[in-house]
């Protein structure tokens, strides 16, 4: 049984969206966030005490994107993996590493200095500047969706999975609003998805079910 460890609405959403369009049976272990502060139990299983962790077999894993491509090969085939003899194969593995290391990585310096930080070290400056690197970045999806319903492939991959989770940590931290329109379609696309619905649904019972209570959004 795959096991995913999993906060709310943390980048861990990726890999438990991507189970949920596959189908694949999973255990979800839910923490408060963030868990190397409120979990100090966790630091025992995963070093780092970062989110996503997952454990299948002897496998361990703590890369969400990296987790969602290992879950599409390992248990595929699937349609939301790009082959490398698809000519889309190289915009997918880009959306793919762009998803974390360009999009998400601003997005978690605005809600650091905006949300967990103690009062007296929150920076807005630092937050605003990070919320503008990410909006310009997000000019990229901005251009791919402006004529396709997707990001790549001509249909629904684990590179939107990735990218949509992006969305979301925006959407949670009050960025939403600065979204072009053709990024607030697709979002609003993205979260139509029976498989979106299913992972958020599958959060929330499992926080109820464990007590582990939500994150505050922005």
């Amino acid at each position: 049984m795959i096991t995913l460890y999993h906060c709310d609405a943390a980048r861990s959403f990726r890999p438990l969206w991507m189970l949920e369009e596959m189908g694949l049976p999973y255990e979800l272990k839910m923490l408060p966030f963030p868990p190397r502060v409120f979990a100090k139990d966790y630091l025992a299983l995963n070093p780092l005490g970062t989110i996503p962790f997952l454990i299948d077999g002897e496998t361990r894993m703590t890369e969400s994107s990296g987790i969602c491509h290992y879950l599409g090969i390992t248990y595929g085939p699937t349609p939301l993996m790009v082959g490398p003899e698809d000519p889309a194969y190289g915009a997918f593995l880009n959306w793919m590493y762009f998803s974390d290391a360009t999009l998400t990585f601003p997005q978690t310096l605005v809600l650091r200095y905006t949300q967990l930080e103690p009062e007296e070290r929150r920076n807005p400056q630092v937050a605003t500047d990070y919320a503008k690197w990410f909006l310009g970045r997000l000019r990229a999806v901005e251009a791919a969706t402006a004529n396709a319903e997707t990001l790549c492939a001509d249909r629904f991959t684990a590179a939107d999975i990735v990218i949509g989770y992006a969305l979301r940590l925006a959407d949670s931290i009050g960025l939403a609003k600065d979204f072009g329109p053709n990024v607030a379609a697709y979002w609003a696309r993205l979260q139509q998805r029976d498989g979106f619905k299913r992972a958020v649904a599958a959060e929330q019972k499992a926080g109820v079910e464990q007590n582990v209570a939500p994150r505050v959004r922005a």
